[in-house]
């Protein structure tokens, strides 16, 4: 029989029996429909939680520490750290040296290593009459383009005397008049580019005395706002941070002997940033990275979508069930069609792509209509749900992000996955009446009543 007239046949025979198909696909069509809603609920859930990480920062980053080794020491209560007392400061077992960072730039998809340290001392920034107490960085780079930030104004390039400022620093948040009277109104922040500030260190004598440094900077750029720890920085040339360190403790920071605190270490792909990560840690670095986040999410959200679908996945066995049932039905009643068939020649291949193919047609209709409708409810979750976060939005701006784009997301592959799914479900439902169909006696079946 040729694969023509096999479709025409198993086209003739479900159109004969319309009612019964449709009713039996029905269960195919709520089966695949719940398939393709919860999942793409899922999906579009794993998307609002990527897209809307506040602060996540640039994901080519990983951020590289020296591993400390605690002495050991007796236990006894620790309140505050909530952990042991070791008898003894933490020391560095694994210091990040100048030639640890050599070796670091030396891995492969590595694009720059950035040593970095904040000032150890208390600052005040102070804008006139303004002050603020603000995240003041030093970075080993003269470019902080370099570590893949952008400028809102001005240059990223940084200098002796020079400072850079994230987009939110210059702002109410950070500065405010120390001499302003209750129930007056915040003064406004001037525009800061290019402006000459006042950094205020202070230190304390061995007898408690304060002693400050002013230390003249100039504002050189503002940095765009990328969502992470740049946006609430300032940042300086680590040389400066240093030597005012130095100043505060009372002794000169010495690198080659200490090595750095912190490391930024850019890579080259998103998708290199774990495993350079995982480099990095067999070195015997600590090392975070915002990748593994997003990968704890991203694993969190496939389970999920798993769950899912399998809870989809019943009611398509229960279509099965249905659709075994009808096609066992159907050999009852046509019990002598299928002995006419092999009486004129049909083989019992022939009869068992028949019925194969009658119950993969009715798994294929009612999966068909199940992505449609599944599609269908969910693109009206997405307006339903869209609108109720964007209410929420007006109601509480500025709080929690920015509402979600999307609520349900439901790809290209998903819905052939399922058609082609729920055909399969057809198929293998079929499987036994048409076994029974293809192995019925010509003679016994032309005598059937």
């Amino acid at each position: 029989m040729h694969f023509t007239d096999l479709l025409a046949l198993i086209s003739d025979n479900l159109g004969r029996r319309k009612a019964r198909v449709a009713l039996t696909a029905i269960g195919v069509v709520i089966g695949t429909a719940a398939v393709v809603v919860l999942v793409s609920l899922g999906i579009g859930l794993q998307q609002s939680a990527t897209d809307n990480l506040f602060g996540i920062g640039d994901l080519t980053q990983i951020n590289v520490y020296p591993r400390f080794d605690f002495p050991e020491g007796p236990v006894v209560a620790a309140p505050v750290l909530g952990g042991r007392d070791s008898g003894g400061p933490p020391q560095p077992e694994v210091t990040l040296t100048e030639a640890r960072l050599k070796e670091l730039a030396a891995l492969p998809h590595v694009e720059v290593v950035i040593p970095q340290d904040y000032i150890q001392a208390q600052t005040v920034l102070k804008l006139g009459r303004l002050e603020g107490y603000v995240n003041i960085i030093g970075v080993g780079v003269d470019d902080l383009e370099k570590m893949g930030l952008k400028p809102q104004s001005g240059s990223l390039k940084l200098e002796k005397g020079v400072i850079l400022m994230g987009a939110q620093v210059p702002t109410n948040n950070f500065f405010y008049d120390p001499r302003q009277r209750p129930g007056q109104p915040p003064p406004e922040i001037p525009d800061v580019l290019d402006k000459q500030l006042q950094l205020v260190v202070t230190k304390y004598t061995q007898e408690g005395q304060q002693v400050n440094r002013n230390v003249p900077l100039r504002v050189g750029g503002i940095i765009a706002q990328n969502g992470g720890q740049a946006d609430y920085s300032v940042y300086m040339l680590l040389s400066e941070v240093d030597a005012l360190s130095g100043w505060a403790q009372g002794k000169r920071i010495n690198r080659t002997k200490t090595g750095y605190n912190q490391v930024i270490v850019k890579v080259d792909e998103v998708d290199n940033a774990l495993d350079v990560a995982g480099q990095i840690r067999d070195m015997g670095f600590q090392a975070d990275t915002p990748q593994d986040y997003i990968s704890s999410i991203n694993n969190f959200y496939v389970i999920l979508q798993v769950i899912f679908g399998g809870v989809g996945a019943i009611a398509l066995l229960v279509a099965a069930i249905g659709i075994a049932n009808t096609m066992t039905m159907a050999i009852l009643e046509r019990t002598r069609e299928i002995g006419l068939m092999k009486a004129v020649g049909a083989t019992n291949r022939d009869v068992l792509n028949v019925f194969l193919g009658e119950a993969a047609g009715i798994g294929f209709l009612g999966g068909l209509g199940g992505v449609a409708v599944g599609w269908g409810f969910g693109q009206i979750v997405n307006v339903l749900a869209l609108a109720y976060f964007a209410g929420q939005s007006s109601q509480q701006p500025g709080f929690g992000g920015p509402p979600p784009t999307v609520a349900v997301i439901t790809p290209e592959w998903l819905m052939i996955g399922s058609l082609i799914f729920a055909t399969l479900i057809g198929l293998l439902s079929g499987l036994y009446p048409a076994l029974r169909a293809a192995t019925l006696v010509p003679v016994l079946a032309l005598k059937y009543e």
